[in-house]
């Protein structure tokens, strides 16, 4: 992962001090009304030009819809500036109409590489996903997944019993992975958290801090009886045999944040959440 305000990111949005840059803004919104009635406020004040002509993309909308927009900008790597017009809105800048290009002059962007994850299901078919957040193993039935775990191809477990197995990226840390008593990561840590999911075996084996090289395989163990799904954020694939995750450093997505709600910010305030 790319520091917080890396050149590379802030060439593309920061302009000099005491000028504001014309840039070409095209906005998206989800489903919800709260969401299409501020893309229609805000086109009418700044127009809104196609996702592939503009310089920022401004998402409206939830975490959800961030990640959405995130994955669906993947062949542009065009900035994104959300503003939150749904729930919790932690990838989200506040929502207000005016001054949105004086915003952007002052934004700082934060590069993601994103997980890929490479499967093999129990038929022989294979497939690829990208995940921003996590990739997550999953049990499809009322009996525990059974997990054999590898790293850089060293095995590592030989027998994990779990409802999962997730990989968090930094940003992903809050997410999925704090819920499930992962550990919160700071951005620049190049550290991935690798968690579980209700292990019962090893009883008190709490998961792991990983170099964010890593290449972590998971073979599933009697998939026939113990069917496993592998899930890149919101890519689902089911009855899978073995898993490769890696991140793709070959992939950079580039979110942009005002300077007082920045994400590390953000992040570094969760840990002291009561």
């Amino acid at each position: 992962m790319t520091p917080p305000g890396s050149p590379s990111g802030a060439a593309a949005v920061r302009a000099r001090p005491g000028e504001t840059r014309a840039r070409t803004l095209a906005f998206v919104a989800s489903d919800a009304e709260g969401a299409r009635e501020a893309a229609e406020a805000l086109t009418r004040r700044y127009g809104s030009a196609a996702l592939d002509e503009a310089d920022v993309i401004i998402a409206l909308g939830g975490d959800g819809f961030m990640l959405e927009t995130l994955h669906k900008g993947l062949p542009r790597a065009t900035p994104i500036f959300g503003m939150n017009r749904g729930s919790i809105g932690f990838l989200l800048n506040k929502y207000r109409e005016e001054d949105l290009h004086e915003r952007l002059d002052k934004a700082m962007p934060v590069v993601l590489h994103p997980l890929r994850m490479r499967t093999t299901r129990i038929d022989g078919s294979q497939g690829e996903a990208l995940a921003i957040n996590e990739v997550s193993m999953l049990r499809q039935t009322r009996q525990t997944a059974k997990l054999r775990l590898s790293i850089n191809g060293v095995v590592r477990l030989d027998e994990l019993v779990c409802d999962g197995l997730l990989l968090a990226t930094p940003a992903g840390s809050t997410a999925y992975n704090l819920s499930v008593h992962g550990p919160i990561i700071p951005l620049g840590a190049n550290i991935l958290a690798l968690t579980p999911i209700s292990a019962f075996r090893p009883r008190r084996w709490r998961g792991a801090l990983l170099p964010h090289d890593a290449v972590v395989g998971i073979e599933i163990l009697e998939p026939d009886k113990r069917p496993v799904s592998a899930v890149a954020d919101y890519t689902e694939v089911r009855e899978v045999g073995t898993v490769e995750i890696r991140v793709d450093s070959s992939v950079a997505l580039t979110l942009l944040f005002d300077p007082d709600q920045h994400l590390e910010e953000r992040m570094l305030k969760e840990q002291f959440m009561p």
